[in-house]
């Protein structure tokens, strides 16, 4: 016959873990947090054989506001600023105004921009309002004399 209770099996006790007081020494085991358990991932075919870009990947436009900007005219300045680090910089327009904006993303050649460059650019309005407008598909013109010019991929060449 079955019972309700349960019945004891023999042999077992509950094991209860020692208590230790304030002033116990204490193993290293004990102050090593618990090791845990690398997350078993997919195998993928390309894994140690990809490289990460140093660039980031272009800025999401709509293909409207990248059409409006091509179409637009080509107008030329100076490289007032550019970090490499922050991805971003600023061109003195030549017919005077203010400062626009670059972006990395829209650098195109060899060479990292640095302050004196010519450049070329158009102009894209910025979101969400559209007030201001950044510099797209920039190339420069002419490197600043008697800088030292780095190229994408880090070699430093001096003009």
């Amino acid at each position: 016959m079955m019972s309700s209770q349960p019945t004891p099996i023999q042999g077992s006790r509950p094991v209860t873990p020692p208590l230790r007081s304030a002033g116990s020494p204490r193993s290293l085991e004990s102050l090593q947090p618990p090791a845990y358990r690398q997350r078993d991932r997919s195998p993928s075919p390309m894994r140690g054989y990809l490289i990460p870009s140093p660039l980031p990947t272009r800025r999401n436009r709509t293909c409207s506001a990248t059409a409006r900007a091509s179409e637009g005219p080509v107008f030329s300045g100076v490289c007032k600023c550019f970090s490499r680090s922050k991805g971003h910089g600023f061109i003195t327009p030549a017919d005077g105004g203010n400062d626009i904006f670059v972006h990395i993303s829209d650098i195109e050649g060899e060479y990292v921009p640095v302050e004196g460059d010519e450049v070329s650019y158009k102009v894209c309005s910025i979101p969400p309002k559209h007030e201001k407008i950044q510099a797209v598909e920039v190339t420069i013109t002419h490197l600043n004399p008697g800088t030292k010019h780095e190229t994408w991929a880090g070699h430093v060449v001096s003009s």
